[in-house]
């Protein structure tokens, strides 16, 4: 199976690639941006050293100048490329994957990159296509820079007991220290650096995963559990009665909260239930359907300006930053709840809780949909079809 995908470039370390794969997609995405800067950041896992070092040689010796900030959330990559005026970033990353797989998602620009994009730098790599160059290398320190941004955001009416499990990854130091300059009482759970990810499985859309935090935010008396994936991007919430909040459910406290007083449009990916779109339309706004993948809810996102834009996954997109970021969307709920007057679990019990299948995933051979699709000609004729 090819590691170049939809939106990123994945596979497991060892296997499908190695350090010399790095090395040719910095040559490519030098040569894309030959002469411009690139941001550079990673995760925590065990390969990510060597993939950023191979990387970054890559890069500058195509041209481009790497602006180096080591090992970040991958929000605070995407924060650094608008903050620094950047106009590309790599991310040495496999998000939610476990553990002996890596990557890279890439930025060639403001917008998110498209299929057609990677697969220009498929062939660019498999022809050996590169520019020439000598680009610079400069680390950069951005937490600081990042940390005072989110926070200006963020204004909470009162301390929160919080439970933070971030399967030692990428969000693992930056998190409980952002929880605690909110004015919050932090619990770490799994909450130092270890790419191995020994303690739980870097997924947190998958309910069995977290169960040692569901018990901790009971043991604990906690307000509230934060889960986040491998490199920070994506966040699930448990309630003060150790439940797993459903991540379209979550999503719906979100979009009350920005649609008060406003009419805007907001992204939901196609494996929603019809819970996300009843609010949005209730409240006035539009609801906006997108396939399921980060580059295509983005962009979708950006394209119409929307309020927010969210997955079940756990991703959730704020025009404040105009990217997606899993630490600042549980501070974010943090703020909320410190303004309500009654728990999380009272919140979610409001919230209709529809049906919704488990994500199930089949392979099938895609002639076989196009077969099927000519087939259901004359249901075409009467009825709307959807090919999200």
């Amino acid at each position: 199976m090819s590691i170049y995908k939809e939106c990123d470039i994945r596979g497991v370390y060892g296997k499908d690639f190695d350090g010399d794969t790095a090395y040719r997609v910095g040559r490519a995405v030098g040569t894309k941006l030959t002469g411009q800067t690139v941001v550079v950041g990673g995760d925590a896992r065990t390969s990510t050293p060597v993939l950023s070092r191979r990387l970054i040689a890559g890069l500058t010796e195509s041209g481009a100048d790497v602006t180096d900030i080591g090992l970040v959330p991958t929000p605070v990559v995407y924060f650094a490329k608008k903050f620094l005026s950047a106009p590309g970033c790599v991310i040495v990353t496999a998000s939610h994957n476990p553990s002996e797989y890596n990557g890279f998602k890439i930025m060639l620009g403001d917008w998110p990159v498209t299929p057609e994009d990677l697969k220009e730098l498929e062939e660019m790599i498999e022809a050996e296509d590169f520019a020439e160059g000598r680009g610079t290398v400069k680390k950069y320190s951005i937490e600081k820079d990042y940390a005072d941004y989110v926070l200006s955001l963020v204004k909470p009416q009162r301390k929160l007991r919080v439970v933070i499990d971030a399967c030692n990854g990428a969000a693992s130091e930056l998190a409980p220290l952002l929880f605690k300059k909110a004015g919050h009482e932090v619990v770490e759970l799994f909450c130092s650096f270890d790419g191995t990810f020994p303690n739980r499985n870097p997924n947190p859309a998958v309910y069995t995963n977290l169960t040692v935090l569901q018990k901790m935010v009971t043991d604990e008396k906690a307000d509230l559990g934060v889960a986040f994936d491998g490199d920070g991007d994506r966040v699930v919430f448990i309630d003060d009665k150790g439940r797993y909040c459903e991540s379209e459910r979550s999503f719906v406290i979100f979009i009350e909260e920005y649609l008060k007083g406003k009419k805007s449009s907001v992204v939901y990916d196609g494996k929603s239930s019809s819970v996300v779109k009843n609010c949005i339309i209730r409240l006035g706004s539009k609801p906006i359907m997108e396939r399921s993948g980060h580059v295509f809810i983005k962009r979708t996102f950006m394209e119409n300006n929307s309020e927010l834009a969210g997955e079940i996954s756990g991703h959730l997109f704020f025009k404040e930053l105009g990217f997606d970021d899993g630490i600042y969307g549980a501070l974010k709920l943090s703020e909320i709840l410190s303004r309500k007057s009654v728990p999380l679990s009272a919140i979610m019990d409001s919230i209709e809780k529809t049906v919704i299948t488990p994500d199930l995933r089949i392979g099938i051979d895609e002639t076989l949909i196009e077969e099927l699709f000519a087939s259901l000609s004359s249901w075409r004729e009467r009825y709307p079809v959807s090919r999200l």
